[in-house]
């Protein structure tokens, strides 16, 4: 008799065991999200931190990140824009000399269109001297073309809020204030005219490439 009530006593425990096996497997855990978002901060140590944590640390921010690159065929993991404005300044110091860039609307290669501005023999480049005066903390700036600032024209509402957290100058959407330089000259205008773009309105309108206009500096995030 007692050893039919060990051995049921027996299984009892062992089915109660593998219950709260499987239950501890079923339970829901919370692991720490570290993946890099939109509305993350870019600090001058080149750590990039959430809202929250960015508020915890001591850390100097720099820029804020508005794109995430899911395209295995696109340099990067993703954009982030410099937390300020830059002065207005022309494209080009004179007329009549194609700088080189793409010319292509669609191009995300703001990278490659500042070099070609910065290489131009025939004429200088205020706008792009300005931005390679802006490398600093291992982090290289450029002016974005006109497809890199329409994905920061469509995350503009998300991050102007993180901007002005962080104490930088908000993209600006008014009539007046909205129109910045792309990197982008115009496709069989090189020689006189490149892309603005309207973060108002997301259009852009070919501009002489002497007129002084502000600008948005972005750089590439890489592992």
């Amino acid at each position: 008799m007692k050893k039919k009530i060990y051995n049921k006593i027996s299984r009892l425990v062992g089915m109660l065991a593998i219950t709260a096996l499987f239950m501890a497997c079923d339970e829901h855990r919370d692991f720490p999200d570290t993946a890099m978002k939109p509305c993350h901060i870019l600090c001058t140590d080149g750590k990039v931190l959430s809202v929250s944590d960015f508020r915890k640390s001591e850390k100097k921010p720099i820029a804020v990140v508005f794109h995430i690159n899911h395209d295995e065929n696109t340099e990067g993991n993703g954009y982030a824009v410099y937390l300020w404005d830059l002065e207005p300044l022309a494209f080009a110091d004179s007329i009549g000399v194609k700088q080189n860039t793409s010319a292509d609307i669609t191009a995300l290669d703001g990278f490659e269109n500042t070099f070609a501005l910065l290489d131009a023999r025939e004429t200088s480049s205020p706008l792009a001297e300005k931005v390679f005066d802006m490398w600093r903390y291992g982090q290289s700036a450029y002016v974005p073309s006109v497809a890199q600032m329409r994905l920061l024209y469509h995350a503009k509402e998300q991050i102007n809020p993180i901007i002005k957290m962080c104490g930088g100058d908000t993209i600006s959407v008014e009539a007046d204030d909205c129109w910045y330089w792309t990197s982008t000259e115009v496709n069989e205008q090189q020689t006189a005219k490149a892309w603005l773009y309207s973060m108002g309105s997301g259009t852009i309108h070919d501009t002489p490439k002497i007129q002084a206009h502000k600008s948005r500096a972005i750089i590439t995030l890489r592992d």
